[in-house]
């Protein structure tokens, strides 16, 4: 079983709850949950290379899934998985009980309608992202960091020039603040410069 879930514990406990049922409704044999929190948009993902690894030995014969946009949220990513797992005669299953085998044509049809659909769902979100920063820049709107602002050092200078008049050095001011050492040296160079 697999859920890529959000940093809600309710909602991770939702979709782990479902998906067990899930499996004990289709007389599924567990061998293991993979709660994925990396971003979706990324192609590397460590609990799905598992399953792979898993896919791959022929330790499992299907992986669950809570939707298709779990498993693969780019087009040429979920095709290239769904291909890599057919090869080992593996199968995705969703929650709605469609059953991704891309060694029939049925199977790929509907792999590729539905992993369109998902990539043009991100496509309009990025494009209404986009849209909407264009807008916000045409209303003079300045976006970002603006120049001369620094705010996690500004929020740590203090510190760093208490522990500079202690005579302690820099390296060991970066290492305890948990900043660069190039962070505190500019910290200290802003401050003589201003004084």
């Amino acid at each position: 079983m697999y859920a890529r879930v959000s940093t809600s514990d309710q909602s991770c406990e939702r979709q782990l709850r479902e998906l067990a049922e899930f499996a004990e409704r289709g007389g599924y044999d567990v061998m293991g949950v993979f709660k994925e929190t990396a971003s979706g948009t990324k192609s590397n993902r460590a609990e799905r290379s598992k399953i792979m690894e898993l896919a791959q030995t022929r330790k499992i014969d299907a992986v669950l899934v809570t939707e298709l946009s779990r498993w693969g949220r780019s087009t040429q990513d979920l095709l290239d998985t769904l291909n890599r797992l057919s090869g080992w005669k593996v199968s995705v299953v969703a929650m709605s009980g469609m059953t991704f085998e891309l060694d029939t044509p049925h199977g790929r049809m509907m792999a590729t309608m539905l992993a369109g659909i998902a990539q043009f769902e991100r496509d309009l979100i990025s494009e209404r992202v986009k849209s909407g920063l264009a807008a916000a820049r045409a209303r003079g709107k300045k976006l970002g960091r603006q120049p001369g602002q620094r705010p996690k050092s500004d929020k740590l200078a203090p510190g760093v020039l208490a522990a500079v008049e202690e005579g302690r050095s820099y390296r060991w001011i970066a290492r305890d603040l948990g900043i660069s050492k190039n962070t505190v040296l500019s910290i200290v160079k802003r401050h003589r410069e201003n004084a």
